[in-house]
Parts: structure tokens; C-alpha cells; sequence
């Protein structure tokens, strides 16, 4: 863990930041995305996936982040990409999970027209502050999270805040829920994937400080200042 947060970097410039993550101004239309060769549509209100959603949605499908007979928790689904990909994987458990109704209900929508009523496999689609529709009891094998830290607030429009730039504040949170409410099972394992348009260390060092050993799994460089890690994060040995 100390070498991980040794090697991050710090948050971009506030302008640097402002200026890469404008909004597209679509939001409140509906658009189509296809992806492998799926296709799903977004009502008004539910964002269309970006670059690091789609890094964690082609590894849960191909099992770079191992799904199959888990339990799986899909934080943010969104449109439902990652619940689709990991029912089709073969989830045993697919907990769909997002704060924003109508992503709840398109993510219900994609998992029945893509993978319907899979034997072995079940569904989950709750409307959740991160964790606090989870059951009481529930112990998770796999988390994923691309969360909305961006550092700096972009738009005066809440549903894009929501989205992207709520701040570091939302990750720590997530890991408190984890640590404060038991939610792993044994050898569980959680990906969250966040640039340095967010503030990393702050969001590293407070998972070390809950209990959770950081590993990159994935670091990619956009070239344009913007860096972004794919951390797994782990319960740390007593």
C-alpha cells in the first residue's frame, strides 16, 4: 500500500480539470449505445459510458475481473452495462445498484433483453445510496465502482454532478460502508477505477486506513495530463 500511494499522482490543476471533463450537453435526450454487439438505450437522465466504464465492462465479460458463480455488486450501474456482462458471465448473484431510479430501471430493461431469466443467476436491481439497500447479512465477492470523484464541479446541472464530479467524499464513504457493515466475503475483491482528476492519494490512503491493501491492476495514460488506475482493493491481513 505504501508504495501504491507513493506512486500517484497528485490532482490536476483545477482549469485542467474544468476544462477536459465539459459535459456533452445530451443528457436529457435519448440516445443509443451499442456495445460487443449489444444494444441498449438511454432515457433522458442515464449517461452514456466513457472510456474507463468500458476498460471494467470488457474485463468483467472476459473475466479479467472474475464474476462467474459470485456474488457481484454493480455500483452506479447506469445503464447496466457491467450487470448485463456479468449475468452473461455467469454471475451467481448480480446486485445492480445505483442512487438514480430511471438507471435502475433501463439497467432491469438491458439485463432482461440481454440475458433474461439465466438459471443460476440471480438479479438484483435495487435504487441505493451506494450500499444502503444491500440486505443485512449480504457478503460480496465483487465489487466494481468507476465513481463521479472528479475534483472539481463542472456543471450547475445536478444530474451531471451526480454523475461525475460529487469529489473524492463519495469514495471514502463507499469504503466506510464496506468496513462499517461487513459487506465482503472472505477473499472478496474491490475495483474501482478513478483518474487523477480526482484526488487519489486522499482516496487510496483513507481505504488503507479502513483496512483495504491497494493494488493497480491496470494504469493508462490518455496523454492529454490524464492518468487512470484500475485499483484492486483487498480486507488487509489483521
Amino acid at each position: 500500500m505504501d508504495s501504491v500511494l507513493t506512486d500517484l499522482p497528485a490532482p490536476l490543476p483545477a482549469e485542467h480539470v474544468i476544462a477536459i471533463n465539459q459535459p456533452k450537453g445530451d443528457l436529457h435526450t435519448h440516445r443509443d449505445y451499442s456495445w460487443n454487439g449489444m444494444e441498449f438505450a438511454l432515457p433522458p437522465g442515464v449517461f452514456f459510458p466513457g472510456e474507463t466504464s468500458r476498460m471494467l465492462h470488457q474485463r468483467i465479460l472476459d473475466g479479467a475481473i472474475e464474476t462467474r458463480g459470485r456474488v457481484y455488486a454493480a455500483m452506479g450501474v447506469g445503464l447496466g452495462v457491467e450487470a448485463v456482462a456479468a449475468g452473461l458471465r455467469g454471475a451467481r448473484t448480480v446486485f445492480a445498484l445505483d442512487v438514480h431510479p430511471a438507471s435502475v430501471e433501463t439497467t432491469a430493461r438491458h439485463y432482461a433483453q440481454h440475458v433474461g431469466d439465466r438459471p443460476g443467476t440471480e438479479f438484483v436491481p435495487l435504487v441505493s445510496d451506494l450500499f444502503s439497500a444491500v440486505p443485512a447479512g449480504t457478503a460480496l465477492d465483487v465489487v466494481t465502482f468507476n465513481p463521479p470523484a472528479v475534483s472539481q464541479v463542472v456543471s450547475d446541472d445536478p444530474e451531471v454532478v451526480r454523475n461525475s464530479c460529487v469529489g473524492a467524499g463519495i469514495v471514502t464513504r463507499f469504503f466506510d460502508e464496506l468496513a462499517d457493515c461487513g459487506l465482503l466475503a472472505p477473499g472478496g475483491e474491490v475495483f474501482v477505477i478513478v483518474s487523477n482528476t480526482a484526488d487519489l492519494p486522499a482516496i487510496v490512503g483513507h481505504a488503507a486506513a479502513r483496512g483495504f491493501a491497494a493494488e493497480v491492476a491496470l494504469r493508462h495514460d490518455w496523454h492529454d495530463g490524464v492518468i487512470t488506475f484500475l485499483f484492486r482493493f483487498t480486507e488487509a491481513a489483521a
